[in-house]
């Protein structure tokens, strides 16, 4: 946990918060709402005698008590998907509609792009990306299971996408409008899942924070570049370094037309912070949420939402 120890000025009760990042993370799934209602699939956790509550911050989320929820029918029938609780914020709040276009820039192994198709009543189109070839098989797998048709898989560095064959951008693919929203949940540090991967600090060290922050501007800019005048795009990592979550904010804020909203979190959470160490960042980015584990009782986890400029 020594890491950590880094974020003491940020965190309200740091004592709290290293209790709760030293506890196992419960369990939690959502229903998939392509094939089943969230009272059916209570009555199925009924039936089977699982024991079960409901988040009480969104519909169809539900902490089980269960290690292997992966197992259970309703698992595999696809009526309900394994994911961590405040893992399902980010669809939620990019709030993507029936028909729209939407693009998730790192979408494998799939929890977050099935949920957009699931939000979007399977219509309209999920572009589901990943660099990583070998993640795409549990993205396809996933998307399967849960019945979604509305998806499209590509395998490209995100950095670069291309978007010529979704018949945009004509000579110049540098601002293409191809999106009504986009989904940034960005590769990080990871440090927010510490409590469901305990080793998570086994090889952490700030170079690898500083690299991965590069990474993530780089897939944020060219989300907020590839996304239409007034559309949105929600940028959210498992990390709590300001290097990868604030800084990232700073600075494609500095080179892209985009300003950082308002957005509705139902968790308990802490602002974005506007300076950490020696470092300043623009003064909106305090409209991003921190949500610690010991808020919530989940992983750690920051989101932001950001308008496209018309």
């Amino acid at each position: 946990m020594e890491p950590l120890e880094r974020y003491r000025p940020l965190i309200d009760d740091f004592e709290a918060f290293i209790a709760a990042c030293e506890r196992p993370l419960p369990s939690a799934v959502r229903v998939n709402t392509i094939k089943a209602t969230p009272a059916q699939v209570e009555r199925a956790f009924d039936d089977a005698d699982i024991g079960y509550e409901t988040a009480d911050w969104a519909e169809g989320i539900y902490r089980l008590e269960t290690s292997s929820p992966g197992t259970l029918w309703p698992s595999v029938h696809g009526w309900i998907h394994g994911q961590e609780e405040v893992s399902s914020l980010p669809a939620k709040v990019l709030d993507p509609q029936p028909g729209e276009r939407v693009w998730d820039a790192a979408a494998a192994p799939g929890s977050k792009a099935t949920q957009l198709s699931a939000l979007m009543d399977d219509r309209g189109l999920v572009v589901a990306n990943d660099n990583n070839l070998g993640r795409l098989s549990a993205l396809r797998f996933n998307a399967e299971r849960l019945g979604v048709t509305n998806m499209a898989v590509t395998n490209q560095d995100a950095r670069n996408f291309s978007l010529k064959r979704f018949g945009e951008g004509g000579t110049d693919d540098r601002r293409v409008d191809a999106f009504d929203r986009a989904l940034v949940d960005a590769p990080c540090s990871c440090e927010g899942t510490i409590r469901k991967n305990p080793d998570t600090f086994d090889e952490w060290s700030l170079g690898h924070v500083e690299s991965v922050a590069g990474i993530q501007q780089g897939i944020l800019r060219r989300a907020v570049q590839a996304t239409r005048p007034g559309g949105r795009v929600v940028y959210s990592t498992c990390t709590f370094a300001p290097e990868e979550n604030e800084r990232v904010l700073d600075q494609v804020l500095d080179k892209e037309d985009c300003r950082i909203i308002e957005q509705d979190i139902p968790l308990e959470h802490a602002s974005g912070v506007t300076e950490f160490e020696d470092e300043e960042f623009d003064p909106s980015v305090e409209k991003a949420a921190r949500i610690y584990p010991h808020h919530n009782d989940t992983g750690g986890f920051f989101c932001a939402t950001l308008e496209v400029g018309q």
